[in-house]
């Protein structure tokens, strides 16, 4: 075979990629789900649900899986009610609440407070906020049932942890609390 023709095989084939090619689409899909998103409606009409039913509003007086509602307000007097409340865990299983409890408060709390309670976590040391008290302060006579309340609603510019943690999480929460407490205050 010549080069002439060579060249007219390649230019030919050439021709026929560039004519069937779409610029605005490729012309193979690797994956095509990634490509052709399938779109539902949040609302609309299902056919895998009897009677054509749509996303319903929970039936009244349920609560979500988990969940126990809480009896105080988010109120200073709220707050104040439930500081004679007591933890409804179970105190045979004390040991285990509290290393639960410790893993969660690493987690969630200790950035802020410290390892030890002692309002000295990594961001008030690298002063990102300031102004996180001791649970040994006398001033805050803390108890389970602020601690708890704090946790559920939030306290200053501490935010609510109710979406992050279910109500037995936060009663052990709660408790490694009271234990960090202790610890300080010996």
């Amino acid at each position: 075979m010549n080069s002439f023709s060579k060249i007219g095989i390649v230019f030919g084939l050439l021709l026929c990629v560039t004519a069937c090619a779409d610029k605005n689409s490729p012309n193979y899909q690797y994956m095509p789900n990634m490509y052709e998103p399938v779109g539902y409606e949040a609302y609309g009409e299902v056919d895998f649900l009897p009677n054509g039913q749509e996303a319903m509003v929970p039936p009244a007086n349920t609560i979500s899986r988990g969940w126990i509602p809480y009896g105080y307000e988010n109120t200073p007097e709220g707050k104040e009610l439930a500081r004679v409340q007591k933890s409804p865990l179970d105190s045979l299983n004390i040991e285990s609440d509290l290393a639960v409890g410790a893993e969660l408060y690493t987690i969630y709390c200790a950035i802020c407070h410290g390892d030890k309670g002692d309002g000295q976590g990594t961001l008030v040391k690298r002063e990102k906020i300031l102004g996180v008290p001791s649970y040994a302060d006398e001033a805050r006579n803390i108890t389970i049932g602020t601690a708890y309340h704090t946790i559920q609603y939030g306290l200053n510019s501490m935010g609510s942890y109710a979406s992050q943690l279910d109500t037995k999480e936060m009663w052990q929460v709660s408790e490694y609390v009271m234990k960090l407490k202790q610890d300080l205050t010996k």
